[in-house]
């Protein structure tokens, strides 16, 4: 999504979105293009208490990022949320996974509260990102009612590029591939919906938002 302040509203793509929607946003800028911020979205209904974008980017390829965003779901708690866009090369997002890993983005213990990885994974088949990630956490493709989980192209689906991962402590209701003209219009990959209902007594963090 590009972001640019410029005569028109909708110049600033996620600052006009949330704002028709009512929401609040934030973008991981991953490199500059065409004088505004190029990188990956959040929307919360939520207020976000915490950002944080991290560079993935592969020497030689295109940058990359994963943007680290709070939300806060009252009585003191929150939600992790990673929004992550991965390479198209195999080699990349090897690494890109071995980094995330590394750095201990999502398994860190201070993180306290619950937590969602999704985004555009490029994975044209199951590697090693999938691996480390359904090691760790839930996938909801498995949750699916059909046993298609492809949302590229759009138009006429062949591959599963998109993902969300979570912790085994959130349930999920519903995960569904939306399909409609407006879909189609907005993006080359078919939105990945899943709807999560929070535990009874989430952990409560020492620093409540």
């Amino acid at each position: 999504m590009v972001c640019r302040d410029g005569k028109r509203a909708y110049d600033h793509q996620a600052r006009y979105v949330a704002e028709e929607l009512g929401f609040f946003a934030e973008i991981g800028e991953n490199r500059r293009y065409r004088g505004g911020a190029y990188g990956n979205v959040l929307l919360s209904r939520l207020p976000i208490r915490y950002i944080g974008n991290h560079d993935l980017s592969v020497r030689g390829r295109e940058r990359r990022g994963c943007l680290h965003a709070d939300v806060c779901l009252g009585g003191g708690s929150r939600l992790h949320l990673f929004n992550i866009h991965l390479g198209t090369a195999v080699y990349e997002r090897r690494i890109q996974a071995r980094e995330l890993f590394r750095r201990r983005l999502f398994t860190d213990p201070h993180l306290v509260g619950n937590r969602i990885i999704l985004g555009d994974f490029n994975e044209w088949r199951p590697d090693l990102p999938s691996q480390l990630l359904n090691s760790q956490f839930e996938s909801a493709h498995s949750h699916l009612r059909t046993a298609r989980a492809h949302t590229f192209p759009g138009l006429l689906p062949l591959l599963a590029l998109d993902y969300i991962y979570f912790d085994r402590g959130l349930e999920l209701r519903d995960v569904t591939i939306h399909r409609s003209r407006r879909a189609l219009v907005a993006s080359d990959h078919l939105p990945l919906i899943a709807d999560f209902a929070l535990p009874a007594a989430p952990a409560r963090d020492p620093k409540p938002c």
